[in-house]
């Protein structure tokens, strides 16, 4: 029986690493779309869609087929705005593709560990999660970059706009004065209005790839002064001086939860760090928790019990500002 399984998760595995393999050697969307661009100068047929109409070749999706994976991520997170939003040259495709890798791979050498079964189902797990966990990081630590720019880039926009230069020219000055991540998103929004969007629409679509609240602060006051008027330097200096006293009240509380940031490290680190102490002192006395199904009900309850302990410790010392 044993040795059926681990065929089977051999087979699985090098199933899909052959399939990862052919999925990351399709043509991306940059070449599709260089294709349909090329289509378009030689002036392509059109072709007829589901409503019988014709369509052009800018109403056809780049990709006809969307992998299956796809859309199942799709129902749970926005994956390519995540990855957008991680500044990174990942497709959703590459990402899945080391994802299912990842997670194969892991579950098999999990399998054939002393754990069995509980050792494929961690590894399983820690393949999943880990090529997300890293974008993830990736995505925090650029956005917490960009909310930590947003005052010094309205302070500039708002001493352009006193200077006699429009709102476009303030966009432009902050991409040229400023590092990444914050000049490349004001950049984007220059050359958008540049090709003909318009500023409201320009804004919303970088309040949409950077979830900063100071940030839909600042679109919602572009727009409303520019229905109503008024003096938009002297607003943005206001938002500009707000976030930085949040900024303070943040640091203050960040001061304030400090113990108990590091009581939560403390409790949370001791229990493997026990663990792995008593296993290099007596591994006999280790062995029961994968070795009897009692103690992998243990092991896996003690697992799901550190969880819920870290959410809860998480939700203690996380006051919003």
């Amino acid at each position: 029986m044993s040795s059926l399984l681990i065929g089977i998760a051999v087979f699985v595995a090098v199933t899909t690493f052959m399939g990862g393999v052919l999925l990351f050697f399709r043509k991306d969307e940059q070449e599709l779309a260089e294709e349909r661009l090329t289509a378009i100068a030689n002036f392509s047929t059109t072709h007829m869609n589901g409503d019988g109409e014709k369509a052009t070749l800018l109403q056809q999706p780049l990709d006809e087929f969307p992998n299956v994976l796809e859309e199942i991520f799709g129902k749970f997170i926005n994956l390519p705005l995540f990855l957008e939003q991680a500044n990174t040259e990942v497709s959703p495709k590459k990402f899945i593709f080391m994802t299912v890798v990842a997670s194969s791979l892991l579950g098999v050498l999990g399998f054939l560990s002393p754990l069995g079964v509980l050792g494929s189902l961690l590894g399983f797990f820690l393949g999943v999660i880990g090529p997300f966990g890293y974008f993830f990081l990736r995505r925090r630590k650029r956005l917490k970059k960009f909310g930590a720019q947003l005052p010094e880039a309205l302070e500039l926009i708002s001493r352009a706009l006193r200077a006699g230069h429009s709102l476009g020219a303030g966009f432009k000055l902050v991409g040229e004065e400023m590092v990444a991540p914050i000049s490349t998103e004001f950049t984007r929004a220059y050359e958008e209005q540049n090709y003909g969007i318009t500023l409201e629409e320009t804004l919303q679509s970088m309040a949409n790839r950077i979830p900063n609240l100071d940030l839909q602060f600042f679109t919602t006051a572009v727009v409303l002064q520019r229905q109503t008027g008024g003096d938009l330097a002297e607003i943005l200096d206001k938002i500009s001086a707000l976030i930085r006293e949040r900024f303070k009240i943040m640091g203050m509380v960040q001061s304030l939860t400090g113990e108990g940031r590091l009581s939560g490290v403390v409790l949370l680190g001791l229990p493997p760090v026990l663990f792995v102490v008593m296993y290099r002192l007596n591994p006999g006395y280790c062995a029961v928790l994968w070795e009897d199904p009692l103690g992998q009900q243990l092991l896996a309850a003690a697992l799901v019990l550190q969880g819920i302990g870290a959410l809860v410790i998480k939700k203690i010392i996380t006051i919003k500002v």
